[in-house]
């Protein structure tokens, strides 16, 4: 476990690059060929996290119902965010997966809803979710990578 713990503190201190080092106009641009933006998958991800871990696990989110509602599957950009909530994503970068880390030591993942994702990988416990979860982000850190080249960064 501890090992993909490690892996998702690595992206996350990519996609926090990411936030950190471009401007506004490649972090929200939407290029041709794309239906989302590179903002828009970093918050994605720390959404997704919660869902797959805390969600799953019938645990309530560590993160507000809009940040749910507004970069949960299957939802787009439609809107440029506030600079506060761009500095939320920026530390829930990494105060969850922190936090994951705690709870998942003192136990308190006891109950899981089996989820069909929708690369079909089927998840029986948290355990399956934090291994998924990887395996998600990895598939967002690639997106945005081709985004960043969309937009000539």
């Amino acid at each position: 476990m501890n090992q993909l713990f490690t892996i998702t503190h690595k992206n996350r201190k990519i996609l926090h690059r990411f936030l950190t080092d471009l401007s506004e106009v490649p972090l929200f641009t939407i290029p041709k060929g794309f239906n989302n933006n590179i903002w828009w998958n970093i918050a994605h991800v720390v959404v997704t996290q919660q869902k797959l871990v805390y969600g799953l696990s019938h645990l309530p989110l560590n993160i507000s119902k809009e940040l749910v509602e507004k970069y949960q599957k299957g939802t787009f950009p439609n809107e440029n965010p506030s600079d506060d909530e761009v500095e939320e994503i920026k530390k829930l970068l990494f105060e969850l997966p922190n936090q994951t880390i705690k709870d998942y030591q003192n136990g308190i993942f006891k109950n899981f809803k089996t989820y069909m994702t929708s690369p079909k990988v089927e998840l029986n416990s948290v355990e399956d979710a934090l291994a998924f979860n990887v395996f998600h982000e990895g598939l967002h850190l690639g997106s945005i990578m081709a985004l960043a080249r969309a937009v000539k960064v």
